[in-house]
């Protein structure tokens, strides 16, 4: 993969940038937003709730917010003509915005799948059209999507979700390869399952679940000591991102499902 990453090392983006960085007022997008801030960087978070993003800013001097649908076409056109208006400096954009629901496809109910791939696909995408161009006038620049451990080794319950997140890592590696001689760089963060609120509030105290700020630590301490890498994959995540390779992916698939299922976990 790092042949196919361009000349500018993803530590050279840890200070001295302006960092967009989408549902960042609450779960991971808070977490890296007030790391990279702690970083000397200039950030800007953007989401659709309101009240998370001032809570955020309140709580980080200097940050600051921009509400949107990632959902929504036109309101993502609107944050990146306020973003090249406002902050013409901007030179990263941290893709995470996202929602996650269990789904029961014999049920027949599209509403929360039509909403999960126009926010978790068709956002990145539409905000990164939109964005390419500014970034690509800078001299040097990344874009980082958000994918999943669970797009390597889908969650049954989450059938939707993992789809996007797949489709999320495989659109990834297609804009590195495409902006290989360019001043940006692509980056993939792959979450295992964390203590956030994506699927509910008990997910954020369920022990099963990595802690919040431990998986920021490490991702940031990966950033910050292995340059080269492209997926950023913290230890846990590891059997998921490499269940394939490894040989034995259906065993792994069903001992995963079989597990969560048994114990009525949603990831």
């Amino acid at each position: 993969q790092g042949d196919w990453s361009s000349d500018v090392c993803s530590s050279d983006l840890l200070s001295d940038n302006t960092i967009l960085i989408t549902g960042g007022g609450r779960g991971i997008g808070r977490g890296l937003a007030e790391a990279f801030h702690a970083e000397g960087n200039h950030v800007i978070i953007a989401g659709r709730g309101k009240q998370a993003l001032e809570e955020t800013v309140s709580a980080n001097p200097g940050m600051k917010a921009a509400v949107v649908d990632m959902a929504d076409g036109d309101s993502i056109a609107r944050l990146a003509e306020q973003m090249k208006r406002d902050y013409p400096a901007l030179n990263a954009v941290i893709l995470n915005a996202g929602i996650m629901r269990t789904e029961l496809l014999q049920r027949g109910g599209l509403d929360d799948a039509e909403a999960i791939v126009a926010t978790n696909l068709l956002g990145p995408i539409r905000l990164t059209a939109a964005l390419l161009p500014m970034l690509l006038s800078k001299p040097r620049a990344a874009i980082m999507t958000v994918s999943s451990g669970l797009a390597f080794v889908p969650l049954s319950v989450t059938p939707t979700y993992c789809a996007t997140k797949a489709a999320i890592h495989s659109y990834t590696q297609s804009l590195r390869y495409q902006l290989r001689h360019t001043s940006v760089e692509v980056l993939e963060l792959v979450p295992p399952y964390v203590q956030t609120e994506l699927l509910g509030p008990g997910q954020r105290t369920d022990p099963n679940a990595m802690p919040l700020q431990n998986f920021i630590s490490e991702a940031m301490h990966i950033l910050t000591h292995y340059p080269e890498a492209t997926e950023i994959c913290v230890e846990r995540v590891k059997p998921l991102r490499r269940a394939e390779a490894s040989g034995d992916y259906d065993t792994f698939f069903k001992t995963f499902n079989d597990r969560a299922a048994s114990a009525h976990e949603t990831l």
